[in-house]
């Protein structure tokens, strides 16, 4: 009887160990990634911003002035002008790739419209001035050289470009009326808030 209970008690206890050993620990979750981006600039570490022009409910971009002779007046002036023209290189890339996001969700992604409307509302966003634009940022790298961030709020650009984008398409499907009620439609309209708001 000893043995028979001293068997039970050495297969319990192998039966436990090997159970034991056989439970996983719980995995570690994995963490999310998170980039350590730091924006180098003539080899010292930078604003973000120099590398990555990003400002929330703003189109951004940067300008550059080399150092110059004609002093830190004149130096803004050309910041002031080439990050303006950044800015506005930004908004029609950005402008162009919503266009097409929003001409395919609505079922007007044919490409002759497609063209003939990005075509259109290029035009109006190369006609903005940029209005509202305004340097918010600068910062002087060790060669001496000027940079400014210069930004626009989005809602002043959307609201052309909307317009813009509704009478380019008007005037795409003049004689198309289904087309025309189809672009019309609450959900074309919706998506075109949603690409660009304006509130």
């Amino acid at each position: 009887m000893i043995k028979t209970v001293s068997k039970i008690v050495l297969i319990g206890l192998a039966v436990a160990t090997i159970s034991g050993c056989s439970e996983k620990e719980p995995e570690a979750k994995p963490t999310a990634y998170v980039p350590t981006f730091e924006c180098k600039v003539e080899n010292v570490l930078a604003p973000r911003w120099t590398c990555i022009p990003e400002v929330t409910g703003f189109y951004a971009g940067v300008g550059i002035a080399d150092k110059s002779a004609a002093g830190n007046a004149h130096m803004r002036k050309v910041a002031v002008m080439n990050g303006r023209s950044d800015l506005n290189n930004q908004i029609q890339i950005q402008v162009k790739d919503k266009m097409t996001g929003y001409t395919g969700v609505t079922g007007n992604g044919t490409n002759e419209v497609v063209d003939k409307v990005t075509k259109a509302v290029t035009s109006q966003v190369a006609k903005i001035n940029l209005r509202g634009s305004k340097p918010v940022d600068m910062w002087i790298a060790p060669s001496g050289a000027m940079y400014m961030l210069v930004t626009v709020p989005e809602s002043t650009v959307n609201s052309v470009v909307k317009d813009s984008i509704k009478n380019a398409v008007a005037s795409s499907y003049k004689n198309d009326d289904a087309r025309w009620q189809q672009f019309q439609s609450q959900q074309a309209l919706d998506n075109l808030d949603k690409e660009f708001p304006t509130d």
